[in-house]
């Protein structure tokens, strides 16, 4: 085998259209692009979202509601989540980092404690947000939660 025998594939190559090269060619003329009409003309660009002239979806569906630019958006971690990890790693204080190490939560997440589940152990918590139910249930049991 040499270099200057290689070829492609049959069939895999096929030589390109040349279109508007006058009349003997077969493609002088239109130009394939037929006669008339906004596709033949030079410079014709068709509108983003056009659909033939049908009404366009954008157009169709109603708009509704709006993004409130003050929303915070939390992870919510229950008090059961942190009873189980105060067990297995014998914590006294759960902070975020704990929760990130145990991959509960992302380093660009804030976190809310929120009160379902039972806490038995007294553990001091470290979090962005509590709830009314989840800062009463860790203070009965004698813990403290601190806001971020």
């Amino acid at each position: 085998m040499k270099l200057n025998t290689l070829k492609p594939a049959e069939g895999s190559t096929q030589s390109r259209k040349r279109i508007g090269r006058g009349p003997g060619s077969g493609l002088g003329g239109t130009s394939t692009r037929g006669s008339k009409g906004a596709k033949s003309r030079s410079g014709y660009a068709r509108k983003i979202g056009f659909e033939g002239g049908q009404m366009p979806l954008q157009r169709l569906v109603p708009k509704f509601g709006f993004k409130n630019i003050n929303h915070v958006e939390y992870k919510a971690i229950n008090l059961d989540v942190i009873q189980t990890l105060a067990e297995k790693k014998n914590l006294d204080k759960v902070s975020v980092a704990d929760l990130q190490a145990a991959g509960f939560v992302s380093s660009k997440q804030l976190v809310k404690i929120l009160g379902n589940g039972q806490l038995t152990k007294k553990v001091d918590v470290e979090a962005n947000a509590f709830s009314k139910s989840a800062i009463a249930a860790i203070e009965a049991v004698g813990g403290t939660a601190t806001k971020l």
